[in-house]
C-alpha cells in the first residue's frame, strides 16, 4: 500500500535490514524502480529532489506510487529528499507525498532545531513522515555543492538532543559519506556510527549510498542504519545508456527503443542494491 516512512523502516528495523530510497530523475524511471523492488518482495522508497517534483508534478508522482502500490500489493513511500524551503514541503505534503525531509544540516544547531520542528508540527497533523539531518554531508546533489572543507561529523550528543526535541521519525547521519559520489568509494567512520547507534533510538539513514563499498553495506545495516539512499548511480546509468542508445539509433526511431535500455539499467541497478540492503547473513 501507499504508506510512510515510519512504518517501512519499522519493518527494517524488525528484520534487521535497510530499505532501498531510490530517486527517480524523471517520470520514466519510477515504474521501472517500483517493480525492481516488487521482484525482490521489498518495501521501496522513492525520492524526488524540489527540482525534480516540480518538473514531473507533485500530483502525476504521487497518482503513480499510489496506483502502482495498489496494483502490484507493495508498500510504496514518496519521499522529498533534501528540501530546505518550507513552502516547497508544504507543497509536497498538501498533494500528497507521504514523507519529507528537512535538510538543515548547513545551520547551527539551534537553527536546525527549530526549523525542523516547524516542519514536523505541519507533517505530523497530515500523517507524514519526518527525516531530518544533523552533520553535513560532502558532495554534489541536485546542483548543491558541499565543499569537503565544510564537512562535519554527526556529533552523538548533538543527535541525542535533536531527536528528543523534534520528534522526528528518522535521522540523516554524517559519518564520511558524499553525494554524487561514484567514481570512487568512501571510508566510512564506523566508531561514530556505532556511538551515534548507542544513544539514538530512531531508524539511521545514509546518504551518498552509491560511494558505500558493498562490503560495508552489511556492517552499517547492523550498526543501524535503515534507510539507504541511491541517487548518482541511476542517474549516471541511464545517461551511459542514453548516450549509447541515442548515438547509435537513427533519428526517426521510436523513442521506446532509447528509453527501454535505459530502464533495464535502472531495474537491473535497483534490484542489485535491494539485494544488498536485505542483509541476508
Amino acid at each position: 500500500m501507499y504508506t510512510t516512512l515510519k512504518e517501512v523502516l519499522k519493518e527494517a528495523e524488525d528484520l534487521n535490514m535497510a530499505i532501498g530510497a531510490f530517486n527517480t530523475h524523471n517520470l520514466e524511471m519510477l515504474p521501472s524502480i517500483i517493480k525492481a523492488a516488487v521482484n525482490q518482495r521489498t518495501p521501496v522508497i522513492i525520492q524526488t529532489s524540489c527540482g525534480t517534483a516540480n518538473y514531473i508534478g507533485h500530483k502525476n508522482l504521487v497518482s503513480v506510487c499510489k496506483s502502482m502500490a495498489e496494483q502490484y500489493g507493495i508498500d510504496v513511500v514518496l519521499h522529498l529528499d533534501h528540501a530546505k524551503d518550507y513552502d516547497e514541503i508544504r507543497k509536497a505534503i498538501d498533494a500528497g507525498y507521504s514523507s519529507v525531509m528537512f535538510d538543515g544540516s548547513s545551520l547551527p544547531l539551534k537553527d536546525n532545531i527549530l526549523g525542523t520542528k516547524r516542519v514536523v508540527e505541519y507533517a505530523k497533523k497530515n500523517g507524514v513522515s519526518v527525516e531530518a539531518e544533523l552533520g553535513t554531508v560532502g558532495g554534489t546533489e541536485d546542483g548543491v555543492v558541499v565543499e569537503q572543507k565544510d564537512v562535519c561529523y554527526t556529533n552523538p550528543e548533538d543527535a541525542v538532543e535533536f531527536v528528543k526535541q523534534t520528534g522526528i521519525d528518522a535521522l540523516a547521519v554524517a559519518i564520511g559519506t558524499n553525494h554524487g559520489q561514484y567514481k570512487s568509494k568512501t571510508n566510512i567512520n564506523f566508531e561514530r556510527l556505532r556511538e551515534i547507534k548507542e544513544v539514538v533510538d530512531i531508524p539511521l539513514v545514509i546518504h551518498g549510498g552509491t560511494g558505500v563499498k558493498e562490503e560495508d553495506v552489511k556492517k552499517v545495516i547492523n550498526l543501524g542504519i535503515r534507510k539507504f539512499n541511491v541517487g548518482t548511480e541511476l542517474l549516471v546509468g541511464w545517461n551511459r545508456q542514453a548516450k549509447e542508445c541515442y548515438d547509435k539509433n537513427k533519428e526517426n526511431i521510436s523513442n521506446r527503443e532509447n528509453v527501454v535500455p535505459c530502464l533495464n539499467t535502472i531495474d537491473e541497478i535497483v534490484e542489485r542494491k535491494i539485494s544488498l540492503f536485505k542483509n541476508i547473513q
